[in-house]
């Protein structure tokens, strides 16, 4: 799911390239020959190609120009080589840092999963005491403050439990995100 990340298939992309420019160096090694047409028919220079002495001059250049170049051409494969070996770093830096969020939405989702476990386990705990306060209230034994504070503790264990829950799904989120999300943005 992590090659559905924009900025991995950027960078895979941008390597793809850097690997196609280092074929683009190393093909001005080899001679070029351009063979023309005109209106459906052959030009008068492709059937002059090889003929007369004309014909061998322009072949004989064309086949000595890269050997002349040849320092500007090592330049340029070496050049491309060097860009395609930035470019692997890049993208081995942009799959390890996903590899780092996946790995950080995992513990996240985890530890406010457990702390929304806890939060469920305070609920309780607080509703049970604001309705254990009510029967001592209506028995008589309790003054309605101690009902009172226990249903505060319990709406704020409710506040902190909706909270625990949003942070979960948000963390959630994020992990999916991680993965690759699979949303246009």
């Amino acid at each position: 799911m992590l090659e559905r990340r924009p900025d991995i298939r950027e960078a895979e992309q941008t390597l793809i390239a850097a690997n196609a420019q280092i074929c683009v160096a190393r093909a001005a090694y080899f001679p070029q020959i351009s063979l023309t047409g005109s209106a459906g028919y052959e030009s008068p220079a492709l059937t002059n190609l090889f003929t007369g002495p004309a014909g061998i001059w322009n072949l004989a250049a064309s086949v000595t120009q890269p050997i002349f170049e040849g320092g500007r051409l090592k330049s340029n494969v070496r050049l491309a080589e060097a860009q395609h070996e930035q470019m692997l770093l890049t993208y081995e830096q942009t799959i390890q840092g996903a590899f780092r969020d996946v790995s950080d939405g995992l513990v996240s989702y985890r530890k406010n999963r457990e702390f929304r476990v806890q939060q469920e386990h305070l609920l309780e705990s607080a509703q049970d005491a604001a309705r254990l306060s009510e029967v001592r209230f209506k028995a008589g034994t309790t003054d309605y403050l101690e009902v009172l504070t226990n249903e505060t503790n319990s709406f704020s264990a409710e506040l902190g439990l909706a909270q625990a829950r949003a942070n979960e799904l948000i963390a959630l989120v994020q992990l999916y995100r991680a993965l690759g999300g699979g949303w246009q943005q």
